[in-house]
């Protein structure tokens, strides 16, 4: 029996934001938007006292590598329509163990 793990890491820059917590509101409706539409584990993972620039890390498990990495695909598709912040950059990697 495989287990897959995918795992993805997703940059954004933020505009017109002028403090830490106009971008905590911001990555909450990001991560919240996510885990209630996939049921992922999402966080912030890195730049954390930089107000314009948030980094939020996904990780999905299951036994179907296409699964995941189309669920991850559709995650990052996502986190881009909400037009909240503008994603500059994303990694993906997906893992048989």
């Amino acid at each position: 029996m495989d287990m897959v793990v995918g795992i993805g890491i997703i940059t954004f820059r933020i505009h017109d934001c002028r403090s830490l917590k106009g971008k905590r509101q911001i990555v909450k409706a990001i991560i919240a938007r996510i885990r209630n539409q996939f049921n992922a584990s999402v966080a912030e993972i890195g730049a954390n006292d930089v107000y314009h620039q948030a980094e939020i890390g996904i990780s999905l498990v299951g036994n179907d590598r296409q699964m995941i990495n189309s669920k991850l695909d559709k995650i990052f598709n996502l986190a881009d329509s909400l037009g909240l912040a503008e994603m500059i950059d994303t990694e993906l990697e997906i893992i048989n163990i």
